[in-house]
């Protein structure tokens, strides 16, 4: 499409008082009764050497390397950092002491304790203790301590192990 002298000189005159390229453009289709679109503006402006409006641009997104996490992985062990939990209450580790409220999968709400309960039988129905989760699991404080027993992952994994051996015996 060629623009006409009349039009390039309203399109200098307008962007000179800082208008925006589509503001410049319906105000040119309003005076000459023509159909330029805003890309038009902005193509005819930068073909004339018009520079764009003054925008701040936004600041170029530089992401940072996690020098944090590479150094964490090249450490030697004894100086990794060591997780910082929350001091929990102490739970007495019998589940006859825990009242669940047998709830169904389909009762549950997000923030509901998932201990499973029932289902031993043929056709028994599966309930769910239903308590407020401990924040970071899937179950209660009662239900989370239970399910993990005493030590550290490994030594319960080597307890489950010591088993599977006497057991094979």
């Amino acid at each position: 499409m060629s623009w006409a002298r009349e039009h390039c000189d309203a399109l200098r005159d307008y962007h000179a008082r800082g208008l925006s390229f589509a503001e410049i453009a319906e105000a040119i289709n309003a005076k000459f009764k023509t159909a330029y679109s805003r890309n038009a503006a902005i193509g005819r402006a930068r073909r004339m050497g018009l520079a764009g409006p003054d925008r701040p641009k936004p600041p170029p997104k530089v992401s940072a390397p996690r020098l944090d996490r590479i150094r964490e992985r090249h450490a030697a062990p004894s100086r990794r950092l060591m997780p910082v939990f929350e001091p929990a209450e102490t739970v007495k580790l019998r589940c006859v002491e825990i009242d669940p409220r047998h709830l169904s999968l389909i009762d549950l709400e997000p923030g509901d304790c998932r201990y499973p309960y029932g289902g031993d039988e043929e056709r028994e129905a599966i309930t769910f203790c239903g308590h407020p989760q401990r924040r970071g699991s899937s179950y209660c404080t009662a239900h989370f301590h239970l399910s993990r027993g005493p030590g550290t992952a490994a030594e319960r994994a080597a307890i489950t192990i010591a088993l599977w051996l006497l057991e094979a015996a």
